[in-house]
């Protein structure tokens, strides 16, 4: 199920909307900042999706009974990009365990490119809610690849995809191979470039992240 959140008015609007702008975009700080603030609001919508239990907790004047989540979950991310994301949805789902995976593009001389993983730290996912998270959902095939070595660690209860913006395209690609999962992204773009680049997304999330890197 795909989840679009800007299809309502919220506070996320504003924090894209600068993610998106060029001039804004020359403040790495910032970029993170709403990179972050943008994972925090996204792990509050997905508790939604969780499952609950009652726990008894004593206050100094009785006791209480509230409603807490009772799914273990790990949040994966892609690096680096994924990074400012995932911390910002690790300060709100605080007890969750954390994996890591590196999945990059190889790009050629002609314009081609293939996607690679190299790297991949993940506790079992048996039976838990697997969340991954990557800024920006392209053609898919490199949220594939890191889902799928992921997926050699267990099968998971539920499987969430978060981003900030994803191409029809990719999430289409994604639908196919993992038709159970949940895809969450803030806004929904049409068109990628020849070069698979997602028009008109926001450019590089690495990059304007962390700095730019040389292309091997």
């Amino acid at each position: 199920m795909l989840h679009q959140l800007s299809k309502e008015n919220s506070i996320l609007n504003q924090f894209l909307t600068e993610m998106r702008d060029e001039k804004i975009q020359l403040d790495p700080m910032r970029f993170r900042k709403n990179l972050e603030r943008t994972g925090q609001i996204m792990a509050y919508e997905i508790s939604k999706q969780l499952e609950y239990e009652t726990k008894n907790v004593d206050t100094p004047l009785g006791t209480a009974s509230p409603e807490v989540p009772a799914d273990e979950l790990v949040l994966a991310t892609v690096l680096r990009a994924g990074l400012p994301l995932h911390q910002g949805m690790l300060s709100i789902l605080d007890r969750a365990d954390n994996a890591f995976i590196s999945a990059y593009r190889k790009h050629h001389k002609d314009g081609s490119f293939e996607v690679h993983v190299d790297y991949v730290s993940c506790p079992s996912v048996e039976g838990k809610v697997l969340i991954i998270c990557d800024p920006m959902i392209a053609t898919g095939s490199s949220l594939k690849l890191a889902a799928d070595a992921l997926l050699e660690f267990g099968q998971p209860k539920q499987l969430h995809f978060v981003c900030a913006i994803a191409a029809a395209e990719g999430i289409d690609y994604l639908k196919r191979y993992f038709p159970e999962a949940d895809m969450w992204t803030i806004d929904l773009d049409e068109e990628l470039t020849a070069k698979s680049y997602i028009v008109p997304g926001l450019g590089d999330a690495g990059d304007l992240a962390f700095g730019e890197k040389l292309q091997e």
